[in-house]
């Protein structure tokens, strides 16, 4: 017995029915294209400078930062060394050179994320972007990659704060885009990474135990090799340390008048802003770059002149 055939069976539909199916198949189309998530226009690179890889419900999309952090690498203070590395990195890079992918480590508040931001600063005029990246979205890295090689401007995936914790298998992305996919390397994309640790994976000692001797020999246990593996596809480290007590109060003194603060004029002016300042300090736990910025916050805000009250004006009564 052979079966009628759809078209068959619409072709014996009512009017009206075919009518009242067509409508409702309109609605479910609009209510569908309501609940999709709004399409989203690609970052004119040529306008904006920086931009987010964002993930929302099941949009993944690059949106451009309005309010971009500008730094001067002239405010920082204490890593002269770095920013002269990393600037020229990032210049054999602009300049369409071979350039190395960067990790930056050391201690926290260093100025390792600013210097970061004052290469955008420096050479953006020079066809230099900046796309941030989080963690937990590296896995899409090679699809920020795809969406951006034929754009005529360098581009720096910046990875802040980055470290990965146990069992925690997004880094492998990573690994694969630094060095070990496939798919050749972008010659207009840099990665530019931050950590507090040199090696990003948490170290245990058991691994210790994997290490063997063979002869005068060490050969470390895989999984001390697998940790190392991933910074040493980094080509260049720039490390930070702790500051100084003078290099402290150095970039104290540095940020009062860069925040419009009222730098101390009198030996004994002097004398109380630095006691308050190492105090300050002592407080937080840390003596770096980021905590001398948060005191001059707070001196500049406590010493500089009240801003003139707006005049009240009259209105005429409408």
């Amino acid at each position: 017995m052979n079966e009628e055939s759809s078209g068959d069976r619409l072709a014996v539909m009512p009017t009206k029915d075919l009518t009242e199916v067509a409508d409702a198949l309109a609605r479910i189309a609009a209510a569908l294209e309501r609940l999709a998530p709004p399409r989203r226009e690609a970052p004119d690179f040529a306008r904006h400078l920086a931009a987010r890889w964002r993930v929302t419900g099941g949009a993944r999309y690059l949106e451009a930062v309005r309010h971009v952090h500008h730094v001067d690498a002239d405010w920082l203070v204490g890593v002269a060394e770095q920013c002269a590395r990393i600037d020229g990195n990032t210049r054999q890079f602009i300049a369409g050179r071979r350039a190395n992918n960067v990790l930056l480590t050391g201690s926290r508040g260093t100025g390792k994320s600013s210097l970061v931001k004052a290469m955008l600063s420096r050479y953006a005029q020079r066809g230099l972007r900046l796309i941030e990246v989080e963690k937990e979205h590296l896995n899409d890295l090679p699809d920020i990659v795809d969406q951006i090689a034929s754009d005529p401007h360098r581009f720096i995936l910046f990875c802040d704060d980055l470290s990965f914790d146990q069992g925690d298998g997004s880094y492998k992305a990573l690994k694969a885009i630094l060095d070990g996919s496939i798919a050749a390397a972008t010659p207009n994309v840099l990665i530019y990474a931050t950590s507090n640790r040199r090696h990003l994976l948490p170290e245990y000692f058991h691994e210790n135990a994997e290490t063997r001797h063979v002869g005068d020999e060490v050969h470390f246990g895989e999984s001390v090799e697998e940790k190392v593996s991933l910074s040493e596809r980094f080509g260049l480290w720039i490390s930070f340390y702790p500051f100084s007590q003078d290099e402290y109060l150095h970039a104290v003194h540095s940020w009062v008048p860069l925040l419009g603060g009222r730098a101390p004029q009198s030996a004994r002016q002097r004398e109380a802003f630095e006691r308050d300042a190492l105090n300050w300090a002592l407080q937080r736990g840390s003596r770096s770059g980021r905590v001398a910025y948060q005191f001059a916050c707070d001196y500049a805000g406590r010493t500089a002149k009240a801003p003139p009250r707006p005049r009240a004006t009259r209105r005429s009564a409408t």
